[in-house]
């Protein structure tokens, strides 16, 4: 596949494939997929999320053929991967025939009820009978009994089977993973028994003879588990064995008849004895197998040498591999060296005002020298001078030092003793408790031309050297100019010229003098009385003084920050932070320049001046979860926090993200009201619309019956209104009108408003309510029953037979004759049917326990769902966190 050297692996998924399958073919260690994740535009948390590997397969073929459209490679995943097959239906009595033929890059065989992929195929290819209540409409025949089925055209030269482990358990409403003993062979011969699964039309002259490639194996359950595969990469006999970064040597038993699944017996440990063997279920298994057709063996697996390697990738890669084998011996030899950190006036002028506005320097950006320990001090000044052109002569070196301020400063210069001994001994001598590098100042002085390096002044005991920064309040900038040495004994104004020459002001220009003391965990910033000694200031060595212009009364109503204190408090808190809709929370929206001492009010009004929305109190903001990278579930509560650092907060973690969403009124007043999204349904039981009511949550059931009443159109003015609880297409409660709504949870069960019909308000003592559900047989499984459709109550009277009922529950829902004949009705009582014939009284049955009877009995209306699918936003959560595969570059 193309790539260019311009490419990035970590953006570029072709390139980052290419250069992982170079290192697993050119290295002799694990090889990290760091890059190729992060070519996905995966975060760390996509990264440890659990993903189907099936799943993931199919998004990155989708990616790698639309990346390779246009290019040369064009259509290589189609020949490797595609098969097709044919569906059909035809006619028995007629000469009538449908098709319509598919592509498949992989096929889902069933796992429950086949004993091995042979039995999956046969199910596969099977053919129903379409026929009886179930026949198939004929476009010019109309129903006809017909035979449905499919068959496959042809192969694809790779062969993926995914085995379908995981299946969705009705009657149990949870997910399982099947570990029944499921057997693959080494040979799969899908030309078997006259080519009993291809089409008529298929290539016969194609040999459809398979060699097993590769199993992967999910051990685990539905939660959650751990993938690893078994391959033999040039299908000879020798199997290897992939997991995470370890490979071994594994024979065939254990690639194939170890992973077939099923329960295992552990060996008896006193065989003498009649004890019964105990047997265990095994939750390693193979869930996808790889088979390459055999005619096709050449062509795919096919030796890749060098010459096979783009020349920038192979340059690219060989490069990467001697850096990574540099990092390696440089951290092999680490205990022999010593790193030298020298950070010089340029530095501090490059760095001051721009990447930092404490201290002085941050020593990650400083050049570094890799010294042997044993090399003397003398020796690395020799290199100091031929690498920046500063004379042995002209090099004086200071130590810096943490205060217990945590500010980190220039401390004193290295003694002439100390300049005799080797860098290894000035490193555990010079500052024991972070002695990871050796970081030092170099002091150089310069002529008046600033070209020359001069010799360093000789330093008098009482001689304190003070550096120097300038603010500028107009133009809110600060930048380093320089340093000098003062005597203790001296007073600032003595230095007042000094400083305006440094800041290229006129000689006699009036400032103000600060000293920055500390910036952890607040700032610290005071001035400086001009009058009194540096002594009595309590200045000292690597201390910072920083100056500006004397500003008037009109200069400072004109700043925002018109000194050096209030410009750095601003920098020490500002936030910029990034504000995403909340709807919409994987796209960007602004960021705005905020300070962490914000308050509530101070946030959203900047918010919603952005959004122009005229009331801030419209503006509901959520926190960022720094480890799932999404909203947290639930919003900031109105001024529940009294800072913007406290919205930023999470665990240890600080973000920079925050969501919004504005809503129709104010904040304050929608946390006193309870939402609750409620369905009204017809007579027919049609939903007619769904609604929001809001009402205070004090409110009960009634409340929220009258407010619907006011929304709706209702049969008569005396209708009444009942509330239900429906979850999973059955009614399961149904609420009393002095039910409080405060805890009624709408996020997983659906509330459904409904006339209650007049028979039931009429009924006598002898009748009763009792449940209605729509359910059909599942097709995989035939003795699971899957409900669908709206549930609903109707009365049954004590000697009403299924005949007469049938007849009002066909008038109720206004069911055509023709699709009415073909329904089954059943008793239905945990899940089993009871089918009833006509002339059966219904209402023994059921008990008289409950008005509304109960929701695990019911009479089960069985027939095709013929109701158009239709994508249904459930209300489970404000946010939903189950996300698909997805690989956004």
């Amino acid at each position: 596949m193309p790539t260019t050297e311009n490419d990035v692996p970590s953006n570029s998924i072709p390139l980052a494939l290419q250069s992982l399958f170079y290192k697993i073919q050119y290295t002799e260690t694990s090889v990290s997929t760091k890059d190729l994740t992060k070519s996905f535009g995966w975060d760390t948390y996509d990264s440890f999320m659990q993903h189907d590997v099936q799943e993931l397969n199919r998004v990155l073929c989708e990616k790698l053929e639309d990346k390779m459209k246009g290019t040369a490679v064009e259509g290589t995943i189609q020949q490797l991967f595609e098969g097709h097959h044919m569906s059909y239906v035809e006619c028995v009595n007629v000469d009538y025939k449908s098709t319509r033929k598919e592509s498949f890059y992989d096929l889902q065989l069933d796992v429950k009820g086949c004993k091995d992929v042979y039995a999956s195929f046969d199910k596969y290819v099977e053919v129903e009978n379409l026929d009886g209540d179930n026949k198939y409409h004929a476009e010019q025949y109309g129903l006809q009994d017909a035979r449905k089925g499919v068959l496959f055209s042809d192969f694809p030269p790779v062969l993926q089977l995914q085995l379908k482990r995981f299946e969705y358990d009705f009657a149990r409403d949870v997910m399982v993973k099947i570990n029944d003993r499921y057997e693959f062979p080494l040979e799969l011969d899908l030309d078997r028994e006259n080519g009993k699964y291809l089409s008529p039309e298929a290539d016969r002259t194609v040999r459809n003879l398979y060699m097993l490639h590769s199993v992967l194996v999910h051990s685990g359950g539905v939660h959650g588990g751990h993938y690893y595969a078994f391959i033999r990469p040039t299908l000879s006999d020798q199997w290897y064995k992939f997991d995470d970064e370890r490979v071994t040597k594994e024979e065939v038993k254990r690639a194939l008849e170890e992973q077939y699944g099923g329960e295992e017996e552990l060996p008896q440990m006193n065989p003498g004895l009649n004890n019964t063997p105990f047997r265990f279920t095994k939750y390693s298994n193979a869930y996808m197998l790889v088979y390459i057709r055999q005619s096709d063996k050449e062509k795919v697996i096919c030796n890749v040498d060098e010459k096979d390697i783009a020349e920038h990738l192979r340059v690219r890669l060989k490069r990467e591999q001697e850096e990574k084998e540099r990092k390696r011996k440089e951290k092999a030899e680490a205990h022999l060296y010593t790193i030298i950190k020298v950070a010089s006036d340029d530095d501090l002028a490059a760095q001051v005002g721009k990447e930092i506005f404490f201290d002085l320097v941050d020593h990650d950006k400083v050049p570094g020298f890799r010294i042997q320990k044993q090399t003397l001090f003398k020796a690395f000044k020799e290199e100091i001078a031929k690498e920046l052109g500063i004379p042995v002569e002209c090099q004086r070196f200071w130590i810096w030092a943490k205060r217990q301020n945590h500010t980190y400063r220039p401390n004193r210069p290295l003694t002439e003793f100390e300049e005799l001994q080797s860098v290894g001994y000035l490193k555990e001598s010079s500052n024991k408790a972070y002695n990871a590098e050796l970081k030092l100042f170099l002091e150089v002085n310069r002529s008046k031309d600033q070209r020359l390096p001069q010799r360093p002044p000789d330093r008098a005991k009482d001689d304190i050297l003070l550096f120097f920064k300038l603010y500028d309040p107009i133009k809110e900038e600060f930048r380093y100019v320089g340093r000098t040495f003062v005597k203790a004994s001296g007073k600032p104004r003595e230095i007042l010229e000094r400083l305006n020459e440094m800041a290229g002001f006129s000689p006699n220009q009036e400032i103000d003098l600060f000293e920055e003391i500390k910036f952890d965990p607040t700032v610290m910033c005071e001035p400086i009385d001009k009058n009194s000694t540096f002594k009595a200031c309590q200045l000292e060595d690597g201390d910072i003084i920083c100056f500006q212009k004397s500003t008037s009364d009109e200069q400072i109503a004109a700043c925002r920050f018109p000194d050096v204190p209030s410009f750095l408090e601003y920098v020490h808190n500002r936030q910029v932070v990034h504000f995403r809709r909340l709807e919409a929370p994987k796209e960007e929206g602004f960021f705005l320049e905020l300070s962490k001492q914000h308050t509530y009010d101070d946030v959203v009004e900047r918010v919603a001046v952005e959004l122009n929305v005229d009331d801030p109190s419209k503006i509901r903001l959520t926190a960022h979860n720094c480890y799932s990278q999404q909203p947290k579930p639930q919003p900031i509560k109105y001024r529940g926090v009294d800072r913007l650092s406290d919205m930023l907060q999470h665990y240890t973690q600080v973000s920079d993200i925050l969501y919004y969403e504005v809503l129709d009124i104010p904040l304050p007043e929608l946390q006193c009201l309870k939402t609750l999204k409620v369905a009204f349904h017809n007579n027919r039981t049609e939903e007619v619309s769904v609604l929001s009511i809001r009402l205070p949550k004090q409110s009960t059931i009634g409340d929220v019956i009258n407010e619907i009443k006011g929304k709706v159109e209702l049969s008569s003015e005396h209708a009444e209104l009942r509330i239900l609880e429906v979850f999973y297409h059955k009614i399961y409660k149904v609420f009393n009108a002095n039910e409080k709504i405060e805890n009624i949870n709408d996020q997983y069960w659906t509330l459904r408003a409904e006339e209650i019909p007049q028979e039931e308000l009429q009924m006598g003592p002898n009748s009763r309510a009792i449940h209605v559900y729509h359910f059909a047989r599942d097709p995989n499984q035939n003795q699971l029953l899957q409900n669908f459709g709206e549930p609903f109550f109707i009365v049954v009277h004590e000697e009403e037979t299924l005949a007469t009922l049938k007849e009002r529950i066909k008038k109720k829902l206004q069911v055509p004759d023709d699709e009415f004949s073909k329904w089954k009705f059943a008793f239905v009582s945990l899940g089993r049917p009871d089918y009833l014939h006509d002339s059966d009284v219904v209402a023994s049955r059921f008990s008289k326990r409950d008005p509304y009877g109960a929701w695990e009995h019911y009479l089960g209306l069985e027939h095709a769902d013929t109701a158009p699918k239709r994508s249904h936003q459930t209300n489970q959560s404000r946010h939903v966190y189950e996300k698909p595969v997805r690989i956004y570059n």
